[in-house]
């Protein structure tokens, strides 16, 4: 497919001209001999359906996108803050109230220990926020705790991980998206009838904005993550600058508020407490996950905005829980008012334009939250998929540049997990931190024996730093499986199992294939070396037969055709006419008394192969099926319905191949027309 040069002459004597012939400029651009880069216009549909659908995508998804501009859509660091961040920080908009919720049993004197055990949540979210970042930095091509288990520990360590990863990102898109719809209801409480319905549509329309790509999805969900994050800010500096002016008027009870137990502040009510709050460390293992999402130099920009979630949260979810004690909040029955809407109305007044903003904001980047897993979860299961771990085709990528696989199976399992669950909060938090901690655990164990191993400079501090981590987060995993068990944690210990069995298997039929496919590559193929043969089922004659036939004799000369009828008349009336107008072609006739098709057809198919001599392999036959393409939705119901029912016979059988070999009628003929119908 050379361009070629044409010689043309000019009006004037001895006046030449030379024209060079393109016929592929108008699909491809040529970059040298034998290679060719595809133009969009050799992607874009030809039906008039097809061009209908690529303009309903092009609207709600954005023009196609080369792979060439894969780097322009590489997030900044303001960007990336709003898109993988948006779940860390926004679970300090309920991770403060599920410690009060366990704190209350204790009475109100219990209330004050949720600062002690906030400080101590934010001391855990430090350590592993270090070590994230120095997985940011030591596996730059992302992958986070499965990368990093895989690399260090074992394989199966790396899946238990991958597995925990999967479960927590769909957990995160159902509890944030429910925690919203309680912010929604504290607002506007008629809300609170329709969560289910409301949550579906949001996880839908957060669904078509990460389609539409990285950088379009960053665009949208920057505003509300930086206002949240402001106002919050806002409710920890004037709370703070109330309280040391004293200031502090505490929220009145209200008749929704949880009422106080008569229960003793024990160790074990403390532990649950921490259990239950821990959830605010959700999401923090995001960032170390998209690393290949992030501009140039990706790895630093990766552990710096690491840093700058992990500071933000820590500010934020501290501070609102000692507001939430100077201020005297309870939480309140049913989950709203929440505690940061009633923290909210004590700084910024009740019913104020301040309040409602803080509260909007809370619900769009609790919805937005989800976000953080829209971009995680398709990165993780499209190295999963690269890895032979999960199906091939989440590790492709849509017309935007988006694993759009993983985004759609995320968004199904999350609509699916809200509506069993009644779009509940507290019934989902059990089942979403057993995940996290265990991916800490293992991410940080994969560290340490990454620094023995490596030894690079400063590697003793790291070592320690993440060994550290290691026994903290394994602790920690401990007291939540322990204390959330019963509560629904039990459904992840089993989920993970099932989902790492699942990979395995996907990777042993992945690798059994290969093996089977496998050509040694000091082999050089010159030809065929089996026997082969060609059959041809027919309907009858018709041009479509005659078609296959020739396609067939292009295989072997020597190609026989086979026409199964339940009709000895008209069997014998096609016989006729067939030695007389392809003498050179065998025909054979099967009787189907039985008024079977196919069945006959491969009995007939496995006698020839009986017939081969002892000790030799049988010959590869080529079966031709002649097909006739219809024009119209209608005719495709009409025709070919044999030939459909031939080719799912065929596929498998071994060492036979299916030829398809399509009539495409242009025109009606004008010539005599044949005494059979098209191929049904």
């Amino acid at each position: 497919m050379n361009p070629g040069p044409k010689q043309l002459k000019g009006r004037k004597l001895g006046d030449r001209r030379i024209r060079v012939e393109r016929p592929h400029s108008a699909y491809f651009r040529y970059t040298g001999e034998g290679n060719l880069v595809a133009k969009q216009s050799a992607s874009a549909p030809r039906t008039a359906f097809g061009k209908g659908m690529a303009r309903a995508r092009g609207i709600l998804f954005g023009r196609p996108l080369s792979t060439h501009e894969e780097i322009g859509e590489r997030l900044s660091k303001k960007k990336a803050l709003a898109i993988f961040s948006s779940d860390a920080i926004s679970s300090s908009a309920y991770a403060t109230e599920e410690i009060l919720r366990v704190l209350i049993l204790a009475g109100a004197t219990a209330l004050f220990a949720s600062i002690g055990v906030s400080i101590a949540i934010a001391l855990l979210l430090a350590v592993v926020a270090i070590s994230y970042r120095q997985v940011c930095l030591a596996f730059p091509n992302g992958g986070g705790a499965y990368a990093v288990a895989r690399s260090e520990l074992t394989p199966l360590l790396g899946l238990i991980a991958a597995a925990a990863l999967l479960i927590d990102y769909v957990m995160t898109v159902a509890v944030s998206t429910s925690s919203a719809l309680d912010q929604l209801a504290s607002l506007v409480p008629a809300a609170g009838n329709y969560k289910v319905l409301i949550a579906v549509v949001v996880i839908t329309l957060i669904t078509i904005a990460n389609l539409r790509g990285l950088r379009e999805s960053g665009n949208i969900f920057a505003v509300p993550t930086y206002v949240f994050v402001t106002l919050a800010l806002g409710i920890v500096g004037f709370g703070f600058i109330n309280m040391l002016t004293g200031h502090v008027v505490p929220v009145a009870q209200q008749s929704n508020h949880e009422e106080f137990g008569l229960g003793a502040l024990t160790l074990f009510l403390l532990l649950r407490s921490f259990a239950s709050g821990s959830v605010a460390l959700t999401g923090v293992e995001a960032i170390a996950n998209g690393v290949p999402a992030f501009k140039p130099p990706e790895a630093r920009n990766a552990a710096f905005t690491m840093v700058a979630m992990a500071t933000l949260l820590g500010v934020i979810f501290i501070g609102v829980s000692i507001v939430a004690n100077a201020y005297g909040v309870i939480p309140s029955i049913g989950g709203f008012p929440s505690v940061i809407s009633l923290v909210s109305g004590a700084i910024y007044g009740n019913g104020t334009i301040l309040q409602a903003v803080f509260l909007i904001a809370t619900m769009l980047i609790l919805f937005l939250a989800a976000n953080t897993s829209y971009n995680a979860f398709p990165r993780l299961a499209a190295i999963l998929a690269e890895d032979g771990y999960m199906p091939r085709q989440f590790a492709f990528r849509g017309d935007r540049l988006a694993y759009s696989w993983g985004i759609v199976l995320l968004a199904a399992v999350a609509a699916g997990l809200v509506a069993i669950f009644g779009g509940t909060t507290t019934l989902l938090i059990p089942l979403y931190s057993v995940g996290v901690f265990v991916c800490f655990s293992l991410s940080q164990a994969g560290m340490v024996r990454h620094w023995l191993r490596l030894r690079s400079p400063q590697w003793r501090i790291r070592l320690l730093i993440n060994g550290f981590g290691a026994i903290l987060t394994t602790v920690v995993l401990v007291i939540v499986v322990y204390e959330k068990f019963f509560g629904g944690a039990y459904l992840v210990v089993i989920l993970i199992p099932l989902l790492v069995a699942m990979m395995l298997f996907i990777r042993r039929q992945y690798a059994s294939s290969a093996r089977e496919l496998a050509v040694s590559s000091s082999l050089v193929f010159t030809g065929p070396l089996r026997e082969e043969r060609v059959i041809v089922p027919i309907p009858g004659i018709n041009r479509a037969v005659i078609q296959a036939v020739n396609v067939g004799r292009s295989i072997d000369p020597g190609v026989q055709a086979v026409l199964i009828s339940d009709e000895p008349e008209i069997a014998a009336a096609v016989r006729e006419r067939w030695e007389r107008q392809l003498p050179d072609v065998p025909l054979v006739i099967v009787e189907s008394p039985y008024r079977a098709l196919v069945a006959p057809l491969i009995a007939y198919l496995d006698v020839l192969d009986r017939g081969s001599p002892q000790g030799k392999q049988a010959p590869i036959t080529f079966v031709v099926v002649p097909e006739y393409v219809a024009r119209n939705w209608w005719e495709r119901i009409l025709y070919n319905q044999s030939a459909k029912r031939l080719r799912a016979a065929l596929l498998g059988r071994p060492h036979t191949v299916v030829v398809n070999v399509p009539y495409r009628r242009e025109q009606e003929p004008t010539e005599h027309k044949p005494d059979t119908p098209p191929p049904a």
